[in-house]
């Protein structure tokens, strides 16, 4: 039985991190691609070389050139512009949707059959942006950033309540900034709603540290997360590829569901062997429904200058 190939491109921080992280979970064989010549090569050969100490068998890839890319089974973008201190999000949007849109292109050429995870920011904008330009199926292109925007809130709550990480799971909409929707009525420890057991001056606290969580990773050092982005990058992509059928929040495309009219945006849906599988709708009520509301505006607004710029 053949295994699943799997592009990774861009070779920096998040790339090599995804690339090194699925090698681990022995989820395929890897191709990493860069434009730099060297630095692809270089990580692939390194990953590689820890493939005998972690007892990994992947064969991983460095390139320049898209023609080893043919034929994916999964592509992860994570090429484009980092934030720096003083950016937003948007900040990045037009040189990264350039990108984006060359990087698509060359997907639909060599993977028309492929499933993609986008993880460069604006995420929501990028995700639309790669969903118009290989005309993939919507259910075939998602991006990562709910399950990076879980991981945080749930790192603030198991730190708060000295539990673990293992028995939270956590839910969270909307699109990927300031706006985004962590909610606290959905979000359990062993079953028991975290609003019992976290009181809400709290509550809301952590849920501005994990909307801020992106900017406060960047002012401490300087350029962007890596480690917990890599790492959502890769638990979606194990569900894709091994047809696990994990609950995951994800930027999705969103049709009638929550009246979203048809937007790239973060729902908690089903990630299985044919990508998007469901999508998953809860009972919000008043308050998390406008808060979504108004996320989803500022996602609309995105991809509205998205369509100016291809």
């Amino acid at each position: 039985m053949a295994r699943n190939k799997i592009t990774i491109v861009g070779a920096g921080n998040v790339g090599a991190t995804t690339a090194h992280i699925a090698a681990t979970r022995q989820l395929g064989d890897i191709v990493l691609l860069d434009i730099v010549e060297g630095l692809a090569q270089g990580k692939a050969l390194d990953i590689a070389q820890a493939g005998p100490v972690q007892l990994y068998d992947a064969i991983i890839t460095g390139t320049c050139d898209w023609e080893q890319t043919a034929e994916s089974n999964l592509i992860i973008i994570t090429s484009g512009l980092p934030r720096k201190p003083g950016m937003s999000r948007d900040d990045l949007l037009a040189k990264n949707v350039q990108i984006v849109k060359d990087v698509s292109e060359k997907i639909a050429e060599h993977s028309p059959d492929s499933i993609v995870i986008v993880v460069c920011n604006p995420l929501d904008a990028m995700v639309y942006a790669a969903a118009k330009v290989t005309g993939f199926d919507k259910n075939k292109v998602m991006g990562m950033a709910g399950e990076l925007d879980s991981a945080r809130f749930s790192h603030f709550i198991a730190t708060e309540l000295g539990a673990s990480v293992k028995d939270i799971k956590c839910v969270l909409m909307g699109g990927h900034g300031d706006d985004m929707v962590p909610l606290p009525r959905f979000t359990s420890i062993n079953g028991k709603p975290v609003i019992e057991l976290i009181d809400k001056a709290k509550l809301d606290e952590m849920i501005d540290r994990t909307r801020k969580g992106g900017i406060e990773i960047v002012n401490l050092l300087g350029y962007s997360a890596y480690y917990a982005p890599a790492a959502g990058a890769v638990k979606m992509a194990e569900s894709i590829l091994t047809d696990r059928k994990a609950e995951i929040s994800c930027c999705a495309y969103c049709g009638s569901e929550y009246n979203a009219g048809g937007y790239f945006v973060g729902i908690p849906v089903v990630l299985g062997k044919e990508g998007v599988e469901k999508i998953i709708e809860l009972d919000l009520n008043d308050s998390e429904r406008s808060q979504f509301e108004k996320s989803l505006a500022h996602v609309k607004q995105l991809a509205d200058q998205v369509d100016k710029l291809l």
